[in-house]
């Protein structure tokens, strides 16, 4: 076959806070394998605790990709993705090794399975007229205007998610067509996994991941996850539009600091951790919702006693074959 056919390498993916990385280092303890970062987060330089990255001493356990790649100023797309992905597949195994892709940004994950979207890029100047517009009228004013132009698109999106009802009104003036009309219908070349190569972890219990989701953004916060985006901040030359900054968790931080300045008080950071915790399920539940349609994925529940062991339990097939 060939490497458009069936990409040799195995996928770790679900919600966030689900455990993915417990379960790649579980594997790299185990396996010679390589992790190729899947998170549009972690090829950002300087924002380390707000994205959980993994620490020094995981990275030199075992060699990670993807990851502090870029600046914050710049930006990572899909395609891009698909691009150092499949370099690295066949980097890794060239050495021999197993490349083990983890991480839960759906959309880079659909484009290397499924192919590239035929959809325009980005506009600045629309994009800014768009910004002006929802400064002016409010996001929810122009959810409300995406609902008449692409109701399926308006009702997988809160009111309040800025940057997808951007793109999406930013797709239907652009082309005139609606942004769910370009799902499904890729022009780029996917490619195949073997079977039971693609494991995502769901919880059985969505309150499970709420609390595992409140207690690591506490985490964050105690481990100065405030005083990072200060130091952005601090650089002068990033603003709230970057991809970078419109992270979840960054986000809700840099409106905290612009609305509280650089000490905030009780209340302020209390909102901060309302907020951040919201945004953070809101993000889980977008990662379900795209799993929930993607056929082929191996369904491990992330709430069991024994996940790890269940991980490694059914990869042992996997990498028999990868070997």
């Amino acid at each position: 076959m060939t490497e458009t056919d069936l990409l040799a390498c195995l996928v770790i993916t679900g919600p966030t806070a689900g455990g993915k990385s417990a379960a790649a280092l579980e594997l790299a303890r185990r396996w010679p394998v390589e992790i190729i970062s899947m998170d549009s987060a972690l090829v950002y330089r300087g924002m380390d605790i707000g994205t959980a990255k993994p620490t020094a001493s995981e990275r030199q356990t075992v060699p990670h990709h993807l990851i502090d790649i870029l600046d914050p100023s710049q930006a990572y797309s899909a395609a891009r993705f698909c691009q150092d992905a499949r370099s690295l597949i066949r980097q890794v195994r060239s050495r021999g090794r197993i490349p083990l892709l983890v991480g839960g940004t759906m959309l880079y994950l659909r484009a290397l399975l499924q192919g590239l979207d035929d959809m325009p890029p980005a506009d600045p100047g629309l994009r800014q007229r768009l910004e002006h517009e929802a400064a002016r009228d409010g996001w929810p004013a122009l959810h409300r205007r995406l609902a008449e132009v692409d109701p399926a698109t308006a009702a997988r999106l809160p009111p309040g998610d800025s940057q997808r009802i951007q793109r999406a009104l930013e797709v239907f003036e652009l082309t005139g067509r609606p942004l769910s009309s370009f799902h499904g219908n890729s022009t780029g070349a996917g490619a195949r996994l073997l079977p039971g190569a693609f494991v995502s972890l769901e919880p059985a219990d969505r309150s499970w991941l709420h609390d595992r989701i409140a207690r690591r953004f506490d985490s964050m916060l105690a481990q100065g996850f405030l005083d990072e985006v200060r130091a952005l901040r601090a650089r002068g030359d990033l603003h709230a539009g970057l991809p970078s900054m419109r992270c979840v968790g960054y986000r809700q931080a840099w409106e905290t600091l612009d609305a509280a300045g650089d000490q905030p008080d009780a209340r302020a950071l209390a909102g901060l951790r309302e907020r951040g915790i919201f945004a953070t399920r809101q993000l889980a539940k977008r990662q379900l919702t795209w799993l929930r349609g993607m056929p082929g994925r191996h369904v491990v529940a992330c709430d069991r006693a024994d996940a790890l062991q269940a991980v490694t339990d059914h990869c042992a097939a996997v990498m028999e074959q990868l070997q």
